[in-house]
């Protein structure tokens, strides 16, 4: 396999002996691509996005560069594999600036020197990047809920992880950071050699900002490749029950229009 290449094949994964993703295959992704997790409610999208990141068993194969990453000790896990939740956990004594160094301590990349005032400069270099550097002395349980989400951002980012997973980054953010967030993700990746894998429920987003994208219902893959490719009215109809346009502005970015439901007479629910 080509070095740096993410590729999963026939993965399950799921809670009390139920198996919520099941024999699931993802396009393979070369460093500097993004993915982006699209389908609705419970179709398997956070639950896969935990697997790939160690955080619950699985079966099939998830390999990174040629390494099987299924059974490896998290710790080794996630040297190769960062996870950012949807929230930070609640009511944590520390200030932003403590938790990103705490983050970049905890697993620390190769190449990283261990020293306090190394670790303290990166932390701040990703603070500054991401256009919170005024809140570093804040603490998390003093933040607004989009700036615990960028805080959360900079922890992941910190340690510049060979494969990013991010679940909803941009679900409490305004306008401005969205596009700032997506940027800023979409950047890295292709700076630092990242693969990217995000659930998002917006689909203008996915299709600005992706590589390749992959629709999920009820556990399995629907639809998968590049935002044209798997974009389409039929698929749209087929995930969210919905009839809609797929249009190009004059910028050349996909439009998604959703015109209506479909009744449950009309169409079954896939």
């Amino acid at each position: 396999m080509e070095a740096g290449v993410l590729r999963v094949r026939d993965l399950s994964t799921g809670y009390r002996n139920r198996d919520v993703v099941r024999g699931l295959s993802l396009p393979d992704l070369a460093a500097g691509q993004t993915l982006s997790l699209l389908g609705p409610n419970a179709a398997g999208k956070s639950t896969l996005l935990r697997a790939l990141a160690g955080l619950q068993p699985a079966r099939g194969s998830i390999e990174l560069g040629g390494t099987e990453l299924i059974g490896l000790p998290l710790a080794e896990h996630a040297r190769r594999v960062t996870y950012m939740p949807q929230t930070l956990p609640q009511r944590v004594a520390l200030t932003v600036l403590e938790a990103v160094i705490g983050a970049l301590r905890a697993t620390p990349p190769e190449g990283i020197e261990h020293g306090t005032d190394a670790i303290t400069r990166r932390a701040v270099e990703v603070l500054e990047r991401i256009g919170i550097a005024h809140l570093a002395m804040e603490g998390l349980d003093h933040l607004s809920g989009g700036q615990r989400q960028l805080a959360s951002l900079a922890q992941a980012l910190v340690r510049r992880p060979r494969v990013l997973l991010l679940d909803e980054p941009t679900s409490a953010l305004d306008l401005n950071y969205q596009l700032r967030v997506m940027q800023l993700v979409r950047e890295a990746a292709r700076e630092w050699g990242m693969t990217v894998i995000m659930v998002l429920h917006d689909l203008a987003l996915a299709a600005r900002w992706s590589d390749r994208i992959v629709l999920l219902s009820h556990g399995t893959v629907a639809a998968a490749g590049n935002p044209v490719e798997a974009l389409t009215p039929d698929v749209l109809a087929r995930v969210y029950n919905v009839r809609a346009r797929v249009e190009t502005c004059s910028r050349g970015t996909l439009q998604i229009l959703v015109d209506d439901v479909f009744t449950a007479p009309d169409k079954e629910d896939t």
